[in-house]
């Protein structure tokens, strides 16, 4: 199968509620880190091409997955299925660090679909959480 990553290892950005960063790159799956400030959280979208896995390494997230809400502190992991609309947010006082797994055909900022972002930025804008 062709690799259809668009990620590179130990590729990095900023966003306005933190950074996300590629610890590893493989034919059909990326690792990444995800680092939320205190406070914030990443808009609310979905993908149509990869499933994700969230796994909690510090702090305590509140997920939204479709509509449901749920808390995860560390260790703590959920899976966000292909064309879910979901969100991870940051409600406590510490940053809150998220190991995300990405699997599927297509890896890809592009594929993020945005549907509420509290940054004002525009569903072609700034590609990314």
């Amino acid at each position: 199968m062709e690799d259809l990553s668009h990620y590179h290892t130990g590729e990095k950005a900023e966003r306005p509620w933190g950074t996300w960063s590629v610890l590893s790159v493989y034919p059909h799956a990326i690792l990444k880190q995800i680092r939320v400030k205190p406070g914030c959280r990443l808009s609310l979208q979905g993908h149509q091409h990869r499933d994700e896995l969230w796994t909690v390494v510090q702090g305590t997230a509140s997920v939204e997955i479709d509509g449901r809400e749920q808390m995860l502190r560390e260790g703590g992991a959920v899976k966000v299925p292909c064309g879910s609309r979901h969100r991870l947010a940051n409600d406590t006082e510490d940053w809150l660090v998220v190991i995300e797994i990405q699997s599927g055909d297509i890896l890809s900022e592009e594929d993020i679909e945005r549907y509420e972002d509290d940054y004002h930025r525009a569903p072609e804008d700034e590609a990314g959480h």
